[in-house]
C-alpha cells in the first residue's frame, strides 16, 4: 500500500474531518485526498493552522503518542497583556483543566510572550475592543487533549482569542497560507524516520 503524507494550513471554521453537515466547511474541500487518508489528530472548527493527515498508522501513532513527546507549537492571541507569571504558570505542569469529565494536570509545557507573528489574516476577524488591549504567546505542548490550550490559557486568566497550530515536530507552517495542501515526507516532521 502506498504511504501518503500531507500537511494543510487549516482554515478558520473548516472542520478536522472529511464527513459532516451540507454546509459545513470540511477536508475534502481543500483538496481530492487518496479515500485512506485521515487526520492526526484535530483543530477545533475555529482554530487554524498545521494539520497533517496519512495513511500510515506507524506514523500517526508516533506523532500522537505523548511518550514520544513530539512537540506541537500554537501561537496564541489572548485577552489582555499576558503577565510574567502567567507565562510561568503555563510552562510549570501545575495547571489543571477538565478533560473527559476528569481532572488532568498538564504537562510541562514551553510558553514565551511574543511580538505578534507575521500570520495571514484570518477570514473573520478578531473582536477588538479599543479599551482591552491583547497579547501573543508561543506555546510549545508535548500532549495535545482536547482544547487544552483554550482551557490553559483560560485557567490563568487570559482567554484565547486566535488558536494558530505553528509547528509538530520539526515542519512548520512558514511558506503556507490557509487551505493550502503540500505532500511531505515524514522526515519533514520526525528527523530520521526510517
Amino acid at each position: 500500500m502506498k504511504k501518503y503524507y500531507f500537511a494543510i494550513f487549516k482554515p478558520f471554521d473548516m472542520l478536522s474531518q472529511f464527513t459532516g453537515d451540507e454546509n459545513a466547511s470540511l477536508l475534502g474541500d481543500l483538496y481530492n485526498f487518496p479515500k485512506d487518508v485521515y487526520s492526526i489528530g484535530r483543530l477545533d472548527k475555529t482554530s487554524e493552522g498545521l494539520l497533517l493527515l496519512t495513511n500510515d498508522n506507524e506514523f500517526k501513532n508516533k506523532v500522537l503518542d505523548p511518550k514520544n513527546k513530539l512537540t506541537k507549537t500554537y501561537y496564541v492571541q489572548v485577552d489582555h497583556d499576558i503577565t510574567p507569571a502567567a507565562c510561568k504558570a503555563l510552562s510549570e505542569g501545575k495547571i489543571k483543566i477538565k478533560h473527559n469529565g476528569k481532572q488532568h494536570q498538564v504537562a510541562t509545557a514551553k510558553c514565551q510572550k511574543i511580538n505578534e507573528p507575521d500570520l495571514p489574516e484570518r477570514s473573520v476577524p478578531i473582536r477588538f475592543r479599543k479599551e482591552i488591549p491583547t497579547s501573543w504567546i508561543s506555546l510549545t505542548l508535548k500532549e495535545g487533549k482536547n482544547r487544552q490550550v483554550r482551557k490553559m490559557t483560560a485557567a490563568v486568566g487570559f482567554p484565547t482569542l486566535r488558536l494558530v497550530r505553528y509547528s509538530v515536530g520539526n515542519f512548520t507552517i512558514d511558506n503556507m497560507k490557509p487551505g493550502d495542501v503540500v505532500e511531505i515526507h515524514p522526515n519533514e516532521v520526525i528527523p530520521n524516520w526510517m
